[in-house]
């Protein structure tokens, strides 16, 4: 083991892909705080973050063949792995938000008939808005995502996609300029009906 740790990561990916396991935990001795790092600022609970981790360096492992040197750093390789498994926990909690909303929807028109109007405006716009994030091309709809359901400001989005922060910046008003066009569409014909 004394002597892995003098590899340089590319030297020792390439005996994690042989399927050394000494070299594998060697990986995961240096990248595992990083990992755990980039979930924990995305999703922000201690216990995803571990889950996170764990699911990304299983992949890491199922998939090592794929690391391709010239397309970048192990670390940046790692962390992209790690950042897919961020998103789509953040994903799958919105759907179980949107689920638990549904149900709750349902057992509100059980509990009281009489919904305000007030709140059917409310769930309505909701609707509105998450119908126009999807229309989103992916990169425009995840920086907006990870600053409105993420809580993440623009330069944190810039570090854990590894973009430039005028990019996400870019991104986020393309997204919200297109998202703002077709609401303000959406209303508009609503008054015509």
């Amino acid at each position: 083991m004394a002597d892995l740790r003098n590899l340089a990561d590319e030297e020792m990916m390439q005996l994690v892909q042989s399927g050394e396991p000494r070299a594998f935990e060697l990986l995961y001795d240096r990248h595992g705080g990083a990992a755990f790092s980039l979930a924990y600022r995305m999703v922000g609970n201690r216990v995803t973050a571990e889950d996170i981790t764990q699911e990304a360096f299983l992949s890491i492992w199922r998939s090592r063949l794929r690391y391709d040197q010239a397309r970048g750093s192990v670390r940046t390789w790692v962390l992209g792995i790690v950042h897919n498994r961020a998103i789509d926990a953040l994903r799958r909690s919105v759907v179980h938000d949107r689920r638990r909303e549904t149900i709750e929807g349902v057992e509100e028109r059980f509990e009281a008939r009489d919904r305000t109007d007030v709140e059917a405006a409310r769930r309505e716009e909701a609707r509105s808005v998450r119908s126009a994030l999807d229309t989103l091309p992916v990169d425009q709809r995840r920086t907006i995502e990870l600053a409105y359901f993420g809580g993440f400001s623009h330069s944190q989005i810039a570090e854990l996609l590894d973009e430039p922060i005028g990019t996400v910046k870019g991104r986020m008003r393309l997204g919200l300029d297109k998202m703002r066009r077709q609401l303000a569409e959406g209303v508009a014909a609503e008054g015509l009906a």
